[in-house]
């Protein structure tokens, strides 16, 4: 039997790291866990989209990053919100629930 397929409409990664940062700071392996765990194993990040995101929502002041330790006692860079951040926050929230109701709307009429 196949896999279910699980991509995520383009451009909810913005929104992902966004939320998984909105309250802890997270480095970058704890971002893609806590999306892992708090889908329930539906979603995955990508090492490979992960880092370009991190560093463009940095230059757009919406992040930004410290060094600290993990949990393993490796050193890593944090990244938490900005106040720009929490706006571009709740921006992509508004966008995200525009377009999840019209993909409901149309759901509906079929």
């Amino acid at each position: 039997m196949a896999k279910p397929k699980t991509d995520a409409l383009q451009g909810t990664l913005t929104l992902l790291v966004l939320q998984s940062i909105a309250q802890t700071p997270r480095h970058g392996y704890g971002i893609t866990s806590f999306v892992q765990q708090a889908s329930a194993e539906l979603l995955h990040i990508e090492e490979g989209s992960l880092y370009p995101a991190l560093h463009r929502m940095e230059e757009q002041g919406w992040i930004k990053a410290e060094w600290g330790m993990t949990e393993s006692n490796r050193k890593a860079r944090f990244y938490s919100l900005t106040e720009n951040g929490h706006k571009q926050l709740e921006a992509e929230l508004a966008n995200w629930r525009r377009v999840t109701d019209g993909v409901i709307n149309v759901l509906r009429f079929a």
